[in-house]
Order: structure tokens, then sequence, then C-alpha cells
């Protein structure tokens, strides 16, 4: 094959709200380029990972590589195709910095959305060239023309520069590619340089162990080249190399300004670090600027259901990280749940697709604890505690100041749904720092609030508010104050860590009855009573009793004296005084989750 100038290749990617046709409008250029056949040819291509499909969502970016003639010239064009929602922004931030254009994709029914706003400037202080994209001008209620003076207002750009297209009809592709070749830049690269390549994603083979993506900066790799790692200083000899296109196409050598893969039968999954830089063996090339590193907003255990399963689920976690590195865990023990991992992660949503993908494809049976967010505590010697779980709050006495995470939370909706709103946001302690009009009907309330308050149900709850038109975005800002106190669950008189809380000092005694009622509800009678307790400190807040099974030990008795049935009740009594002091109360899975109860009016 012949070589590819840097002139003539194109680095991009796709960047969007989630449900806005990144995916689809992937698989038209795929198609229009020759990438693929229509013989192998199937929606969504490059979301090949069973729980993609089946959410619909796009969870794990993808690099493909698409060779094209324009104007009778070769060109190789690598896109790097995004996930949309605001969890995965990580995974967006990391193709960024391995390209030199972007399209901003907008639904030309749904319009600029919080996460359009966060991907667009995410992208401009990349310094990428942006391609505004209007897609879905097919549709039957399509407002186009309005969208686009929405764009040309939150976001600043010209509206003459807007491509106009229907991925799903394949409308307009031949227009965007004419945009991508004529408006993003080629790389900057030096072939006869020094070795220089960024790590920017990496996925696990069971056969042929570690697979590294790479950006090529500068310089070049053949197969069989010694290579080392930057940052972990280890030194492989190249098995393998190539493009996707889209599955992996080896190749004899990568030139500076591609993108590909390598594999180098990496064995430990230690040794691949996401934003490392590829060098020749000890070359004193600088390393690449590598990436922020991802802050894990939400808190969470995860044991194996059978306590045999542990060294199972330490090697699937291991696995899944080099897949995932947004994710980090490290071993726990709880009295209830034995041996464990404690789990951080970018929000609620990517919570719950580890916690699928790990029971999927290791086969694990999993039982998660509540999640909870990262609180600090400034001890009266001065020292800073991070808190990732309730257990390890210290005594009151010890805590000089309980601080808690804030972020700015933009939320956008339709104009009728203003008030619901904001009294949305009231309840959960928001103070309003911004108010602006995107179009008449459409407005972006920007709030600022603490984590906590967010990342439960906000989502949710905006989308019940707004009947589906409201979408929200937000980003760490810092921590500050708060008046915090951490609330404990005893079952039946005994301390169940998995189970406290931190929560303002305000809502404390709605939250403590709301749990205790909902435990009441979650765990099963048994043949003894079972007294279900909130607690500050030494003090109960809140109490449910679980009604014990019932025998009648007296229906055998008829007639006769009382004193015969009282010595029956007693003895019923014992029996059971002694079972409760051996007994073990089973919690079910729910029960976790129960702490999650806000205590609100339904």
């Amino acid at each position: 094959m012949t070589e590819i100038e840097p002139e003539n290749i194109r680095n991009f990617c796709i960047i969007a709200h989630i449900d806005h046709g990144k995916s689809t409008l992937a698989d038209r250029l795929l198609e229009f380029t020759g990438t693929i056949t229509k013989r192998e040819m199937q929606d969504q291509v490059l979301d090949d990972m069973e729980l993609e499909r089946a959410r619909g969502i796009t969870i794990k970016a993808r690099a493909v590589c698409m060779n094209t003639t324009w104007n009778g010239r070769p060109y190789e064009m690598n896109l790097i195709d995004t996930p949309g929602h605001v969890d995965f922004h990580y995974e967006v931030s990391r193709s960024l910095a391995c390209c030199e254009g972007a399209l901003l994709l907008v639904d030309a029914f749904q319009g600029v959305e919080a996460q359009t706003v966060a991907n667009a400037y995410a992208a401009i202080d990349q310094d990428l060239v942006i391609i505004p994209v209007i897609n879905k001008i097919d549709l039957k209620h399509q407002r186009a023309d309005e969208v686009a003076r929405e764009m040309e207002q939150v976001l600043g750009i010209n509206q003459d520069e807007i491509v106009r297209c229907s991925a799903k009809a394949g409308i307009g592709i031949k227009e965007l590619i004419d945009a991508i070749v004529d408006r993003v830049p080629p790389p900057a690269t030096n072939r006869g340089g020094d070795l220089q390549a960024m790590i920017f994603d990496s996925h696990y083979d069971d056969y042929r162990g570690a697979v590294t993506y790479i950006r090529m900066m500068n310089g070049r790799i053949e197969k069989g080249q010694k290579i080392q790692f930057k940052a972990k200083r280890t030194i492989y000899e190249v098995q393998e190399l190539g493009h996707f296109k889209p599955k992996q196409t080896p190749r004899q050598k990568l030139l500076g300004g591609q993108v590909g893969y390598l594999i180098c039968n990496i064995k430990s999954l230690e040794d691949v670090q996401i934003g490392d830089t590829v060098v020749r063996p000890n070359s004193d090339t600088p390393a690449l600027p590598g990436y922020i590193e991802p802050k894990r907003m939400v808190y969470c255990g995860l044991y194996p259901s059978d306590g045999q399963d542990f060294s199972e689920l330490r090697e699937a976690l291991t696995k899944l990280r080099l897949n995932d590195p947004s994710f980090e865990f490290q071993p726990e023990s709880s009295d209830a749940l034995g041996f464990g991992f404690r789990c951080g992660f970018l929000g609620l949503l990517h919570m719950e697709i580890i916690q699928q993908r790990l029971e999927q494809e290791a086969d694990i049976d999993l039982v998660q604890t509540a999640p909870n967010v990262t609180y600090e505590i400034v001890t009266r010697s001065g020292e800073v505690l991070p808190i990732h779980r309730p257990q390890e709050v210290p005594n009151a006495g010890d805590i000089a100041e309980f601080r808690q995470p804030m972020v700015r939370v933009s939320l956008i909706q339709p104009e009728e749904y203003l008030g619901a709103v904001m009294k949305l946001c009231q309840e959960r302690r928001g103070i309003q720092l911004n108010t602006e009009y995107l179009s008449p009907t459409r407005i972006m309330l920007t709030y600022r609030m603490p984590l906590a308050e967010v990342i439960y149900d906000l989502h949710d709850k905006l989308k019940s508010a707004t009947r589906g038109y409201g979408t929200m975005d937000y980003e760490l800002i810092g921590y500050e104050p708060a008046d915090l106190v951490r609330i404990d669950i005893l079952v039946n008189g005994n301390r169940v860590d998995a189970l406290s809380i931190i929560c303002n000092r305000g809502d404390a005694d709605r939250r403590g009855r709301a749990v205790v009622k909902k435990l009441k509800e979650e765990i099963d009678r048994h043949m003894f009573d079972i007294a279900v307790q909130a607690a500050i400190g030494s003090r109960v807040i809140a109490r449910e009793t679980v009604k014990a099974y019932r025998k009648n030990v007296t229906a055998k008795c008829y007639g006769g004296d009382i004193s015969r049935k009282r010595k029956l009740w007693q003895k019923q009594k014992e029996g059971k005084k002694r079972m409760k002091s051996i007994g073990s109360v089973d919690i079910p899975q729910k029960a976790f989750m129960a702490v999650l109860d806000r205590g609100e009016e339904r």
C-alpha cells in the first residue's frame, strides 16, 4: 500500500449530546467511503459491545480508519466516535487530544442541549476546528432553521458554516466529507524525527494480551521494532501493528499523523497507562502532555454474593480497568457482606454500566452497596481527609470542618417548564447563578448545588418535570463547608456499615425515617422481631420493627386453666429470645439501595 502523505490525513471525532445520531452518522461515513460493504453493514457498527446495543448508547470511544478519494487524490480519514452521556465525558476528552477537528452534531428537532454546549467548549479548549452539523433534517417536525439560530447564539457559530444532513437517510454525507477534507487541518508531524506516539485507549484480548490504541505524533513504528512506554519505562517488541477498518487490519508500519494499534504481548495489565507516550528505548524524547486524571464522582462497594468468587471478581475488575481506566477499585471488607472492593466511578450511569459488564462478561453475581460521593473533613489538627465512604467519618469531636463537593449544573428546557425546574433545583438546595434564553421558547438555567443532590435522581426528576424535554450537564467546581452528619443504620442492634449515609443535618430526621420505613418493607420477616433504627452518634432518630412470624402455640389447648397457656407463651418467648441472640438477619440487595430514599412526598 502506498504511503499517505501527512497533508492528505484528516483526524477528527464526532461529539454530540446523547441520542443525536453520532453512531448512525459514523455508519454512513463508513458506507460512503467503502470501508465496509453493504453486506457487512449493520446499524451502529462501531457500538460492538452487547451492552451498547441493548441500551442504544455509546459507552466506549472507537477509532476507525477510512480511505477515500477527493478531487482525484487519496485521503486517509481517522474517525474517533465518542459517547454522548455526561458520565463518559472523560472518553470525549481523550478523543479530542488525538484529533485536529470535531464534528459538532445537533439534532434538527431537539436542538442545542446541555452536553452539546459542554462538548463544544471542550473542543474549543483543545483548539480543534469545529464543523457544525445539523442531523435528522428528514424528520417531519424538524426545525433546522431555528436550531441553526440557537447554535449561532449559544456557541457563536456562523450559520453559513453549518452542514445539514440526515445520517439515517444518507442525505448530505458527500457535503460533510467535503467539509472534513476542506476545513480540518492535516496533522503537524515530522516523520523523519524521533518516535513519539500517544496512547489514547486500550482493550484486553484473552489470546494476544493488551491491544494498545495510539495516535502517531512524530516518527514511525515498524513491525519487530523495540519500543518503550515512557511513564512505565517498560520495553517491548512490536508483534503486530495496523489500522482499525473497523476490524484490526495489520500493516507493516505506522507513520506520523496516523491512528492505529500495537500488540506487544503485554500480559501484565498494569503496564499500559492511558495518556502515556511511546518512544524508542532509552530515548530522551519528551513525554506528550497526558490527560487530566478523571475525577471519580461516585463511590460504592461491590461484593460477590458468594464469598468464594472474590479472586474472580478481582481479576474481572483488573481486566475491565484496562478497557476503562476512568474507574478505580481497592479491596475492603464489611461485617455484613464479607470481602469486596470499593470502586470509584464518574457517575451513576457509569457505575451501572460497570456492574452490568462485570455480571455479563465475568458471570459473577454481585451485591452493590448504595453509592455515595466523596467528601472532605478538616480535623482539629488541620489534616484534610478525603471521605470515600461514611464509615471513614471520624468522631464528631475530631471534626473542625465538614466539606461537600459542589457542582455547576446547566439545565436546558422549554420555557413552559421553567417553574417546575426551578422548584426542583430549590428543593435540592440549589443556588441560581444565571438564566439565558437560547431561543424565544428555550431557556438555559445555571445552578450551583451539592453533588450529592445531583447524581442520584436529578436527571430522572428533570425528565419527569419537563415531560422528557429537559437536559442537564454538570461540572465539579470544588468543595465548600456544610453542616453534615453521618446517619448509622442499626439492624437488630448491630450497625450495618454498608447502610450508613452522609446527609445535611436539616434533612437527617426525614431521611432517617424514610430509610428505616423502606428497610422495613425490604427486609423479610424472620422468626423473631427485628428492630431497624437510624441513629446519629448514640441518638436514635427513627425506628421501625419487622414483626416476627407468629405461631399459635396454644391452639392445642381447649378449656382448662389459663396457667397452662401462660407456660406455653413463656416457653415460646424464651425460645425466640435465644433464637434472636444467635440468629442472623438476611438483608436483600434492594435494601442497600433504600438509603437513597430522600423521604419526599409522593
